[in-house]
């Protein structure tokens, strides 16, 4: 199918679903979907809501209202607890099943509530095959992803929320802050606020896409390779800031942003007097731990 005919067809799906409660984070996917069942289905027959917790970074929350406010998209929060629950604190390779079951069990009851017929994601046609957990959840709970059903592809997403006006049509990847901190480092809402705060910091220094890593008391800024030079100018300041949330040290990572780097893992390297080292520094080995 061509882009229009995914068009089409996406707006089938919504049409055959009859009313949908969304799950709404205010990333490219979610206002998407939320502005397409609006156009399609009327205000009356959808429902975004937001789900709030330590996890969930300020910024998107902003991003997120700012839609439902210029395209009236009929939209309620909830609190979630997921941080709470041991399964997910413990930070296993599993984490996000068990962040989506709070949200998606919390979604049904909604649109029970609500007396809308089904529960929708923004899942898309580039998340097959990938570790998603979450989609696992998704699945058990009968959340229905119309994106993937319809073929879309980010790219294709993005363009096509361009076509509609949407601002988040070019905006970063923007996962739970959660993800930031590498796999057996527990989540704790101190940690998701120190890799927030620091976020901030990059974002005031005029950078687009960027991670925090959080590994214990050692950030790990990642920044887009063109930007590098940037970031090393601004070393300093950047350090000093960021040492001051919480970290004790800082490291800029030379190989830049990239997705995947989460288990990459920061280990001490102890540098003999023989080779000229007085003790202990911080590299990055790369690869996945396990």
């Amino acid at each position: 199918m061509d882009l229009e005919q995914k068009y089409r067809r996406l707006e089938a799906i919504l049409q055959e679903l009859g009313s949908v409660c969304i799950g709404y984070s205010g990333g490219v996917d979610s206002v998407f979907l939320a502005k397409v069942a609006v156009d399609t289905l009327g205000p009356d027959n959808v429902l975004a809501v937001t789900g709030l917790s330590a996890s969930y970074p300020g910024v998107q929350h902003e991003i997120a209202l700012e839609c439902v406010a210029r395209f009236g998209i009929p939209h309620l929060e909830v609190r979630t607890e997921e941080v709470g629950d041991p399964n997910y604190a413990a930070n296993r390779s599993d984490r996000c099943y068990f962040c989506k079951s709070e949200l998606w069990t919390k979604l049904g009851e909604i649109a029970k509530e609500y007396r809308l017929a089904a529960v929708l994601d923004g899942s898309n046609a580039d998340d097959i095959g990938d570790h998603r957990p979450g989609m696992v959840a998704a699945r058990e709970l009968g959340v229905h992803s119309p994106l993937l059903e319809a073929g879309l592809k980010k790219a294709e997403i993005r363009e096509l929320s361009q076509r509609l006006g949407l601002p988040t049509w070019d905006q970063p990847a923007a996962p739970c802050l959660a993800s930031r901190i590498p796999y057996g480092l527990s989540v704790t809402p101190e940690r998701l606020r120190e890799v927030e705060e620091a976020e901030l910091v990059l974002r005031r220094y005029g950078f687009r896409e960027f991670r925090v890593r959080h590994h214990g008391t050692l950030a790990r800024i990642e920044v887009r390779p063109e930007e590098i030079g940037s970031a090393i100018v601004r070393a300093a300041a950047l350090s000093r800031e960021v040492r001051r949330i919480g970290f004790e040290r800082v490291l800029l990572d030379l190989e830049g942003y990239r997705q995947g780097s989460l288990n990459e893992v920061i280990v001490p390297i102890q540098l003999s007097k023989e080779r000229g080292g007085n003790g202990s520094t911080w590299g990055l080995r790369t690869g996945y731990e396990g």
